[in-house]
């Protein structure tokens, strides 16, 4: 299915695939990104012709989340097509943000996160574009909404998913109830037929990442009957199990669509985070109340509009028809965070065997057993034979020499590594590129994969409550003699944290600051004490911020035109 886009340069014919593919972004440098990904792509290839690709970056201001996202898109979409829109079938991804989870997508973007697959290897976004290839001819006009980091499989059986009811329809896999503590969880009408593979439901509520014991009071949660091999014989035991419905990707219909956009279009400003699953979806079914407007327990930063608002599109979307595409035989698949992404990606056999997942792809490694390499993976990377890498690691963009070891669960990424270095277990490992005055300027981020890079303090004593590398952070900052004051943190002093934090050095040459970041590695292991030698200190935030794309991306293709050699 991948390789459609790619095969005989196609462009799509008229009415068989989106007419508008849409990417929202978090600001006008993260849309230049985006834009200069896409403009690649299509100049290569690699993705249908005859489409409108758009990005729109979020107004200045405060954040909107992805809601207000949402709204600005289409808003946008509408100054562009004022006749035309309520024609095309729409796909909305949401690849704003700044990845904090995943740091290596947050330079270029989860949206074009590396997939172990293709030759060349493709990216989130082509995946995205294939499993969706069917919907644009089985849908009404109007607008799918879907995120960057998220993979739906299913089987439909003789039916296919078609969105072409009035108001708003969204897919829905069943799920363990812990998993929906985190997710969006549909309370359907009651439905006494015999199970299938795809139904239509209608959804009389919808819960945002509740209780166990609120999905237990609602009605959310189902009894499932499954099959699992019973003792002593071949035949099938039946085996009763509690799951409810989550949620994934959604569609709404254009009236729906321009309710919500006229709604933007007459706040003017909105300075506060909507979420377009929690406070657009909460607000529909018959079963629907306000109580939950005012809860503010799953919200990142509490805005004094956000109440307001909230019931103004509760009593705006009142009454739209709500539909459930319960989807029995389907799993959505989570990859926004280093612990999800190592292991769909090293250890996920499920996923390896549905998407046709490989441990080495588009790389020259021909050093390593076999056995060795099954758990690994390796992304357009060109590794010595020499180069050890252990399993459920991921290297992608990379290129390693003979002297360098890689422990288990790393992530190392858009670098090149010619010294000595041993990287230990559990580290994320990843040179980006920016610009200091007119110069291109390197620095080599290190991180433990199971720190919090969103974790905050308020003021410099508590700072030992931040932990990277599973350390106190007052005690690494010792051991490299970096010093604590007001200087260490870049942003608003009140939130300090791992991302803010400026403690990687920046250098003309990619090779002096791999070696220098190597060197703190080994101060880190060893307990030895080691001091910069005078270079100025960044933080992931200002990284990100003075990001030089075109470097990086030319970085990616020195790699895909010596493998290709």
């Amino acid at each position: 299915m991948l390789r459609l886009f790619r095969e005989h340069n196609p462009e799509v014919e008229l009415g068989r695939f989106w007419d508008v593919v849409v990417i929202t972004a978090a600001d006008k440098q993260q849309e230049a990104a985006y834009q200069q990904q896409l403009d690649d792509k299509l100049l290569q290839k690699e993705l249908p012709l005859g489409v409108r690709y758009h990005v729109f970056s979020d107004p200045p201001g405060p954040k909107i989340g992805n809601g207000g996202s949402t709204l600005y898109a289409l808003q946008c979409l509408r100054k562009i097509y004022p006749i035309e829109m309520d024609t095309f079938k729409i796909l909305l991804i949401h690849a704003g943000g700044y990845s904090q989870r995943l740091p290596n997508a947050s330079a270029l973007g989860k949206i074009f996160t590396a997939l172990p697959l293709g030759n060349p290897i493709y990216q989130m976004l082509e995946l995205k574009l294939a499993i969706y290839i069917d919907f644009p001819t089985n849908m009404n006009p109007g607008v799918v909404v879907t995120c960057a980091d998220d993979i739906e499989l299913y089987s439909s059986g003789e039916f296919q998913v078609k969105f072409d009811r009035n108001g708003i329809i969204a897919l829905a896999h069943p799920s363990s109830l812990s998993i929906g503590t985190t997710h969006g969880v549909f309370v359907l009408d009651p439905d006494d037929s015999a199970p299938k593979e795809l139904v239509y439901r209608s959804c009389t509520s919808y819960l945002h990442k509740p209780s166990i014991e609120k999905m237990r009071e609602t009605g959310a949660v189902y009894k499932r009957r499954s099959k699992m091999p019973s003792q002593g014989d071949h035949a099938q035991a039946q085996l009763d199990s509690e799951v409810v419905y989550t949620d994934s990707l959604f569609y709404m219909d254009h009236s729906t669509a321009n309710l919500l956009v006229s709604f933007f279009h007459e706040q003017g400003n909105i300075s506060c985070e909507i979420d377009a699953y929690g406070d657009f979806l909460q607000a529909l079914g018959v079963n629907a109340t306000l109580e939950y407007t005012e809860n503010i327990a799953n919200v990142s930063t509490a805005d004094a509009q956000l109440i307001e608002v909230r019931k103004k599109i509760y009593f705006l979307l009142r009454g739209t028809l709500f539909t459930v595409i319960v989807l029995n035989n389907s799993k959505f698949y989570h990859i926004g965070t280093m612990h999800e992404y190592l292991y769909h990606f090293t250890s996920d056999r499920n996923l390896r065997a549905e998407l046709g997942l490989q441990a080495k792809v588009f790389s020259i490694f021909p050093g390593q057993v076999e056995e060795c390499s099954e758990s690994m993976c390796v992304i357009q990377s060109v590794l010595d034979p020499k180069t050890f890498v252990s399993p459920c690691s991921v290297i992608e963009y990379s290129k390693l020499g003979p002297e360098v070891a890689v422990g288990k669960h790393c992530i190392v990424s858009n670098t090149t590594i010619n010294c000595r270095t041993d990287i230990p277990v559990k580290t994320f490992f990843s040179s980006l590129s920016l610009t200091i005055d007119g110069q291109v300027t390197y620095a080599t981020i290190l991180f433990g994969v199971d720190d919090n890079l969103k974790k905050s303090v308020s003021s410099l004593q508590d700072l030992g409550s931040l932990q990277i590398f599973g350390k106190n952070l007052m005690e690494c900052l010792d051991d490299w003699g970096v010093e604590i004051s007001d200087q260490l943190f870049s942003g608003d002093q009140r939130v300090r944290s791992l991302w803010t934090a400026r403690i990687f050095p920046g250098y003309s040459s990619l090779q002096k600051s791999v070696e220098v970041s190597s060197k703190m590695l080994d101060c880190l292991q060893k307990k030895s004490r080691f001091h910069f030698d005078g270079a100025r200190m960044y933080s992931v935030e200002e990284i990100m911020s003075r990001k030089d794309v075109k470097d990086m991306l030319n970085f990616r293709h020195m790699l895909y035109n010596e493998i290709v050699a």
